[in-house]
């Protein structure tokens, strides 16, 4: 019940009422009044009396579900609702009214809709999208609003421009959908039967035409297996003719469309033709006719006579009892089989194999896993060897060797990959430097001193002699490059000499180039790293088959082992020198280590020291080259190093200095710029960019010039010799570990 009117039995609308704005409804542009705000709200927003305010976009309240607009909450779904109309026919005794079916589809993204008439065989009617898809406004007087979800449901009537739909039922995602809005839906409905539709269903149904029409579908058996062809290998044994032999063919079954194809298999020298298809492509008939066909004599109709006007409107008559029709039985998958006889216009064939898809075809189809082939094909005569004349001595082997391959000489081909791959490229130099000495006994040419080179990319060697003070000998090139035969080879021989190969050079190997023996006593650090990285090609720098090696010849006295390593211990630290562990490993090696796996399992276990450049010699060598170069746009130096830091902090990473420096060009090798940016770096990886451009500033900071020219560490130092190696401390530890188990 609500109170009456009077005073004090009303209750103040104010309270709670926090808006008591004004709309605006008029306006004056130019002096004259106009209504801008029709459908504006009164005080606050609440609507005037008898307003009804219209929904701008959607009938789903803000602040409910996602965040999301509707157009991505709603993206590609759609409400789908069977339907129909009722149109009537004017001036036609058949038909009264038609029944017209039609799909409405509600879009959720923007609220459009659309109508679409499934389209009808023979119906005349034009068909298809009767209203494209947008919003649809309702029926007057309301037709300043649009239609919304909330005004679907089944067995309901909705009007669109004047045309009456009856929605009869939806399909299930729509019913979801509805229901979880909230909208009880009706029962579905039944659309109506159309009188004139089901006359003529009637009258098709009674009739019986003399002339059924037949349809053969070959589309499936395309689609299905096009490109999908079964082989088999087969002969034709034609030999008891006068001029006939043996031949070999190859029959192609297309599963697409039945057809046979056959084509020859031409030996070398057959002095036959090269004509490759014995048979075109087609239906092999079972049976040879006894006479060929003209083309048009075989149809699938007879054509009896033809009558009425030519051309246009000319009928014809069709023999319906196919009485002249010829049956004929073509060849189908299932007629084919290893073993099986096929007649080929005339000509046996034998099927005798078959490839792999072919087999699983049958396997999979018919069941049959036994495809024995049939042996037709002879014993292969072995051809005469040929023998290759011996070396005469005029040129190379393999030149002498190529003039006897072909009438026509050609030249020897250079493995061209391998020299891209294996030529010099930036710092890699691909090529295997060793100290050597020569292995005789006159005394001063035992203390010659010599580096092999080993070029990987042409397998070719070249021998240096350094020159070395008051030897009497001046050095120089003491072999030039190029490829060597091993010795104990005959000269004159038909077969390629052996050539020293990379698999040969090691450390502790002996070598006897030209009547010279030469022992190779070290290596380079280039080639110990090259030969560790690649540990597959090189066995005596890998660590596992070594290790294996010495497992085998160390486990009955390992307990002797582990003594002798522990003996030159003195403080139990679990380190001892170099040349103590070489002079173990070759004890308890029996002979079985070479002087290169030695030095590898001493790099391998070594505990090598870092040693540190100084900074002056950094700095000094920098400068000398800055000087050299008249490089003093270190201000502009400054200016870039300031631009980078924008917090003022005097620091910036490592990478960045890096870059700032290789912008000016500086002549600086990378090695030595980077050594120098890590000497100015702190414990965080900033580097003081204002110390570093100090030190380089020659003019003002110049630094005392050393004796030294190149900071860096040379391989080679000239003399035949390479600089002592790193390694000086062994951990025996560790290699007892990996020997014998991890210790007590």
């Amino acid at each position: 019940m609500t109170l009456p009117l009077l005073p004090g039995n009303t209750f103040n609308r104010n309270l709670g009422k926090e808006k008591f704005h004004k709309s605006h409804h008029f306006d004056f542009p130019n002096q004259v009044p106009t209504m801008v705000g029709e459908e504006k709200p009164g005080i606050g927003g609440e609507p005037l009396t008898g307003q009804k305010l219209k929904p701008k976009y959607s009938v789903f309240p803000k602040g409910q579900g996602s965040d999301a607009p509707s157009w991505v909450v709603f993206d590609k779904q759609v409400l789908c609702f069977k339907a129909y109309f009722q149109e009537s026919v004017h001036e036609r005794r058949e038909e009264q009214y038609r029944i017209r079916k039609c799909r409405i589809y509600f879009y959720l993204e923007d609220d459009t809709i659309q109508v679409v008439e499934p389209e009808v065989k023979n119906s005349g009617i034009t068909q298809g999208t009767i209203i494209h898809r947008h919003r649809i406004p309702l029926p007057p007087p309301n037709d300043d609003q649009f239609y919304t979800v909330d005004h679907f449901n089944i067995c309901q009537e909705i009007v669109f421009y004047s045309k009456t739909f009856m929605i009869v039922d939806c399909d299930q995602f729509t019913k979801n959908f509805l229901r979880k809005m909230g909208v009880k839906l009706n029962p579905p409905g039944c659309i109506p039967e159309d009188p004139y539709i089901a006359k003529r269903e009637e009258i098709e149904k009674n009739m019986q035409p003399l002339r059924p029409y037949e349809k053969t579908d070959t589309l499936k058996q395309f689609l299905d297996h096009d490109k999908h062809v079964l082989r088999f290998f087969c002969y034709w044994d034609d030999s008891d003719t006068q001029f006939g032999d043996f031949r070999e063919l190859v029959l192609h079954y297309y599963l697409a469309d039945d057809t046979i194809e056959i084509r020859e298999v031409l030996p070398a020298n057959s002095g036959r033709d090269a004509v490759g298809v014995f048979l075109h492509r087609s239906k092999l008939p079972k049976h040879i006719p006894d006479r060929l066909y003209h083309p048009g004599e075989i149809t699938d109709r007879t054509l009896l006579n033809t009558f009425g006007p030519m051309g246009r409107g000319s009928r014809y008559i069709l023999d319906s009892l196919k009485t002249g029709n010829v049956y004929q039985e073509f060849y189908k998958d299932c007629d084919l089989m290893i073993g099986t006889v096929i007649n080929a216009w005339g000509r046996k064939l034998v099927l005798c194999d078959c490839d792999e898809f072919t087999k699983e075809y049958y396997r999979n189809k018919y069941g049959i896993v036994d495809f024995t082939p049939v042996k037709y094909k002879s014993t292969p005569i072995i051809g005469v060897e040929r023998k290759i004349p011996p070396y005469n001595g005029f040129g190379s082997e393999e030149d002498s060797l190529n003039s006897t391959l072909s009438l026509v000489p050609k030249t020897i081909q250079r493995d061209i990959i391998k020299f891209m791959e294996k030529d010099r490229q930036g710092l890699e130099s691909n090529v295997l430097r060793f100290s050597v000495r020569l292995l005789t006994d006159n005394q001063i040419n035992s203390e010659r001193k010599f580096v092999l080179s080993y070029f990987l990319s042409d397998d070719t060697i070249s021998i240096f002699e350094p020159p070395q003070l008051n030897s009497g000998i001046p050095g120089g090139k003491f072999l030039e490059r190029g490829r060597i035969k091993k010795p104990g080879q005959e000269l004159f021989k038909s077969e390629l000499s052996e050539y020293f190969t990379e698999q040969d050079l090691y450390v502790g190997a002996n070598l006897c180039l030209f009547g010279n023996n030469f022992l190779l006593v070290d290596a380079d650090e280039y080639t110990f790293c090259y030969m560790e990285k690649r540990a597959d090609e090189y066995q005596k720098a890998n660590i596992c088959t070594i290790l294996t090696k010495l497992k085998t010849t160390g486990d009955i006295h390992s307990l002797e082992i582990k003594r002798m390593l522990a003996a030159h211990d003195h403080n139990r630290t679990g380190i001892i020198s170099y040349d103590e562990f070489r002079n173990i490993l070759i004890q308890i090696g029996e002979g079985q280590l070479t002087e290169h796996e030695v030095m590898t399992m001493g790099r391998y276990y070594s505990i090598r020291e870092q040693q540190d450049t100084d900074i002056c010699l950094i700095l000094a060598f920098v400068q000398e080259a800055l000087r050299k170069n008249s490089f003093e746009d270190f201000p502009k130096v400054t200016e870039a190093f300031m631009y980078e830091d924008r917090q003022r902090t005097g620091f910036l990473p490592t990478q960045e200095s890096r870059n700032i420096l290789k912008g000016f060009q500086l002549p600086i090798p990378n090695d030595i710029l980077d050594a120098m940016i890590s000497k100015f770096q702190s414990d965080d990886g900033q580097v003081a960019y204002r110390n570093l451009i100090s030190g380089l500033n020659w003019r003002e900071n110049p630094v005392p010039p050393v004796d030294v020219k190149f900071p860096i560490k040379f391989d080679y130092v000239g003399n035949g010799e390479f600089p002592t190696k790193q390694v000086k401390s062994i951990n025996y530890i560790a290699l007892i570990e990996d020997l014998f188990g991890k210790q007590e």
